[in-house]
């Protein structure tokens, strides 16, 4: 099965997800789509993939991020970030249990809004609990570029799209970002743009 990442307009990307069985989780369907939406994922590439965003609407999403995908950023960016390599795994109908107070705020792109990024505002920390591809339970605590990224998954999973939460001054392409916005601290950026709450 070959999978299309599709763009925000498509009805399925702001719906509610629903939540698999034990039994749909072990079926040949199931593993064949999870295979499917880590290579989706890596051809992307991206950092996270949600059922939603390959039409289906599952709560199912995969994460890995790879140390080759820090390449382009400054350590002291990396750093701020507490961005480090993520190992593949797949969340199956997961919750957040736990999000810190504390908020941190940063630019985030989507694979299903190609082109843009906006600085938006998460939780340092959080905790989720979610059954793994072979319908086992899990709970992992994930901070920093972690806790984004399964935040970022998780509002996937509930209709939710990054430009919902994000700084709308902070709009940009991905160009942009990548031409003026790139090395700056998100103060600064804010600062520039007048874009503070």
């Amino acid at each position: 099965m070959k999978l299309q990442i599709i763009q925000v307009g498509e009805e399925v990307l702001r719906g509610q997800a629903r939540d698999l069985s034990r039994e749909e989780i072990l079926s040949a369907a199931i593993q064949e789509l999870i295979e499917e939406m880590r290579k989706t994922m890596r051809t992307a590439p991206g950092v996270g993939l949600a059922a939603p965003q390959v039409g289906m609407p599952l709560q199912l999403a995969v994460i890995e991020d790879r140390k080759e995908y820090h390449a382009k950023l400054a350590a002291e960016r990396l750093a701020e970030r507490q961005r480090k390599p993520i190992p593949f795994h797949v969340l199956i109908n997961p919750r957040i249990v736990a999000l810190a107070d504390e908020t941190v705020e940063f630019f985030e792109g989507c694979l299903s809004v190609t082109g843009y990024a906006a600085v938006v505002p998460r939780a340092r920390a959080v905790t989720v609990e979610f059954l793994d591809e072979r319908a086992e339970r899990r709970r992992v605590d994930g901070a920093g570029w972690y806790a984004r990224i399964l935040q970022h998954e998780i509002d996937h999973l509930n209709g939710v799209l990054y430009v919902d939460r994000m700084r709308n001054r902070t709009f940009t392409t991905v160009e942009n970002l990548e031409r003026v916005w790139k090395e700056l601290p998100t103060a600064e950026v804010l600062n520039r743009l007048k874009a503070r709450r």
